[in-house]
C-alpha cells in the first residue's frame, strides 16, 4: 500500500496544527460556530444531534494493521470505544469532545491518516472496489491510479469550492463492486487494442434526485486521466449551479444541460489543458505504482487442511460459502468479515475488533486490509489452509457471521439515533429485520438479497440502488417508511422505484416478511435472485405483497 512521504507528512502535520488553533478559537469565542463551520468542515468535523463528529478518511478502503490499530487507540481513548465504517470507506467517531479533535488528528497524522476533503463541496474520499489486487477477474489494480487522483485533488485550488460535493469511484474490473455509476465520475477499467484505459461516466448520484452515471466517454487512455478529471471539474465548476444547493449536483448538471453538451465542454476545456501536462503526473504514477505491489504469495502449499475442514464442520461451510470470493491465485480467497452480527448495528467495530483484525491481517494476510463501501472489512490474501484458523479466530470475536450479501447484510446509515439531518431512524430496523429473519431461519435460503436503509432522502444507506431500498421519512411527527424495488448497485446499475405508500415503524417489519415471503412464491427455483425474479415479472406480484389488503379490494 501506498506510504506517505515526507512531503506528505507534513502537510497532514500543518493541517492538523492550524485546526488545533482554529479549535482553541472557537472555545475561546474568538470565533462564532457560523465562522467555525466552514472551518471545521474542511476537516472532517460534523456537528451531529448530540455531540461532534469527525469523519477520517480510509482512501480507497485500504488501511494497514498499524492504521487499524491506531483508529481502536483511538476509539478508546477519545470516543466510546467503537468506530462506524461507513459506505464511503470511511470511518467515523460519533461522541469526541471538540477539545479532542486536534490531538486524535495528531494520532492520525502519526500513522498516515487524516480527515482532509471528508466533508465539504469538494473532491471526497476517492472509493475504489475493495478487492482491487487480489480478484479473479481484474484487468489492474486501480488503487494506484486511485492514490494519483488523491494526491491530484487534495487541496486543489481550483476546486476546493465547488458548487457541491464531488464523488469519484474507480473500478479495475468488469463486475462492479464500487457503485462507479452512483458517483459524479465513475471509472471503469477496460482495456483497447490491447492498452489499459478507463470508461467514464458522469453525473450519477443518489439524493433526492438518483440518477444513473452516462457514460461521457469509452475510453479515455490513462495517460489522459487526470487532464481529462480535470476537465470534467472544470466543466462542472463553471457550469454547475450554485443557487439552489439541491440542484447544485453535477448529476443536475448533465440531466439539465444534456450529455452532448457537456461532453462539448469537457473536449474544450481538455484541448486547453492537455498540452499542460508533461508527463510529470505518469512519473508520479508509476512511483505509486511501485507500492502496491502483489503479495509474494506462498506456493505449493497444501489446501488439504480446508478441505477437511469444509468437510467436516458445516457451520464453517457455510461461512466459507458465503463470506470468500474467488482470489486471482486458487490457492488463496478473498475473506470479508462482515459487520452485519444478527442484531448489531451495520457497520460498527469495537476496538478490541479492530485490534483483532490488525492481528489477524498480519498473521494470515499479508497485513493488508479493506474497508468495502457495504460496511464490512476485507481480508484480500488468505492462503486457503489458513481459513479454518482465521475463522475460529473471528468467532471469538463475533465477527465470524455468515451474512455477506444475504437479508440481513444490511447497509444502513446512522439516521436519527446520530445524524442531525436525519427524519427517521435506520439502524433499528436494520437490526429488526436482521433479527426477524433470523429467527425464520430463512436467509440462506432466500440467497442474495440486498437491503439498504436510509434515514433521510439524502440516501446515505443507498437506499435507492437496493433490492429492497427502504427510506426513513417524517411524516407529521411520525416515523414512516418508503419500500422502493428493483434497485441495483452492480454494473447494471438501476434506480429502485416506489411501490406504494409508506409504513409505520410498527408496519415495515411485517411488510418485508411478507414482499420476502412473496418472492419465494413466485420466484422459478431457489437459483433465481430476488432481482432477477423482479425483472422477469415486474412490479405487480411484489407490490401484492406488500399491499395485500389493496389487493383484496
Amino acid at each position: 500500500m501506498y506510504h506517505h512521504s515526507e512531503f506528505d507528512r507534513a502537510f497532514v502535520v500543518d493541517r492538523a496544527a492550524r485546526f488545533r488553533d482554529q479549535v482553541n478559537r472557537r472555545i475561546s469565542g474568538a470565533l462564532t460556530e457560523e465562522e467555525f463551520r466552514p472551518l471545521r468542515l474542511m476537516n472532517g468535523v460534523y456537528l451531529q444531534l448530540h455531540a461532534y463528529m469527525l469523519r477520517v478518511a480510509i482512501p480507497y478502503g485500504t488501511i494497514s494493521p498499524d492504521q487499524m490499530r491506531q483508529l481502536a487507540m483511538i476509539a478508546d481513548r477519545w470516543d466510546k470505544g467503537y468506530g462506524h465504517f461507513t459506505t464511503r470507506q470511511n470511518i467515523q467517531y460519533n461522541w469526541p469532545k471538540l477539545v479532542d479533535i486536534p490531538d486524535m488528528l495528531d494520532a492520525l497524522a502519526a500513522v498516515g491518516m487524516h480527515a482532509i476533503q471528508t466533508s465539504g463541496n469538494t473532491i471526497r474520499n476517492v472509493t475504489a472496489d475493495h478487492f482491487a489486487g487480489a480478484a479473479a477477474d481484474e484487468i489492474l489494480d486501480p488503487r494506484p491510479y486511485a492514490e494519483l487522483i488523491r494526491q491530484w485533488s487534495t487541496d486543489h485550488p481550483e476546486f476546493q469550492f465547488l458548487p457541491r460535493k464531488f464523488k469519484i469511484a474507480i473500478s479495475g474490473s468488469p463486475n462492479d463492486r464500487a457503485v462507479v455509476k452512483s458517483h459524479d465520475i465513475g471509472l471503469r477499467m477496460v482495456e483497447q487494442d490491447g492498452q489499459p484505459g478507463f470508461e467514464v461516466s458522469v453525473g450519477g448520484g443518489l439524493g433526492r434526485t438518483p440518477l444513473v452515471g452516462k457514460v461521457i466517454s469509452e475510453f479515455v487512455p490513462v495517460a489522459d486521466l487526470l487532464p481529462y478529471l480535470e476537465s470534467i471539474l472544470s466543466a462542472y465548476n463553471t457550469v454547475g449551479r450554485r443557487d439552489n444547493k439541491y440542484k447544485a449536483r453535477l448529476k443536475i448538471a448533465v440531466h439539465e444541460l444534456g450529455l452532448d453538451h457537456i461532453r462539448e465542454l469537457v473536449d474544450a476545456r481538455f484541448a486547453e489543458i492537455r498540452p499542460l501536462f508533461d508527463g510529470a503526473d505518469q512519473q508520479i504514477l508509476e512511483q505509486i505504482k511501485a507500492q502496491f505491489t502483489a503479495p509474494d504469495l506462498t506456493l505449493g502449499r497444501s489446501t488439504a487442511e480446508y478441505d477437511a475442514a469444509r468437510a467436516a464442520d458445516p457451520i464453517f461451510r457455510s461461512w466459507a460459502d458465503t463470506n470468500l470470493h474467488a482470489h486471482k491465485n486458487p490457492d488463496y480467497a478473498i475473506v470479508t468479515v462482515s459487520l452485519k452480527k444478527h442484531g448489531a448495528t451495520p457497520g460498527d467495530a469495537s476496538s478490541d475488533q479492530m485490534r483483532l483484525l490488525a492481528d489477524l491481517a498480519e498473521k494470515y494476510g499479508f497485513g493488508d486490509l479493506r474497508i468495502s463501501h457495504e460496511q464490512n472489512v476485507v481480508l484480500p490474501h488468505v492462503h486457503k489452509a489458513d481459513l479454518a484458523a482465521l475463522y475460529a479466530a473471528l468467532k471469538g470475536a463475533d465477527l465470524a457471521t455468515a451474512n455477506l450479501g444475504l437479508i440481513s447484510d444490511i447497509i444502513a446509515c446512522p439516521g436519527l439515533d446520530y445524524c442531525a439531518l436525519a427524519t427517521a431512524r435506520s439502524i433499528p430496523i436494520a437490526q429488526q429485520i436482521a433479527t426477524r429473519f433470523d429467527e425464520l431461519k430463512l436467509e440462506h435460503e432466500i440467497g442474495e438479497m440486498k437491503i439498504k436503509i436510509s434515514g433521510c432522502i439524502n440516501a446515505c444507506g443507498h437506499h435507492h440502488v437496493g433490492h429492497i431500498g427502504i427510506l426513513g421519512l417524517d411524516r407529521a411527527g411520525v416515523e414512516n417508511y418508503q419500500v422502493t424495488l428493483g434497485g441495483d448497485a452492480t454494473e447494471t446499475m438501476a434506480v429502485g422505484e416506489r411501490a406504494g405508500p409508506g409504513f409505520s415503524k410498527d408496519e415495515i417489519i411485517p411488510a418485508i416478511e411478507r414482499l420476502v415471503h412473496g418472492y419465494l412464491d413466485v420466484r422459478e427455483d431457489a437459483s433465481e435472485t430476488f432481482i432477477q425474479a423482479y425483472r422477469r415479472l415486474g412490479p405487480d406480484p411484489f407490490k401484492a405483497a406488500l399491499y395485500p389488503q389493496k389487493e383484496a379490494a
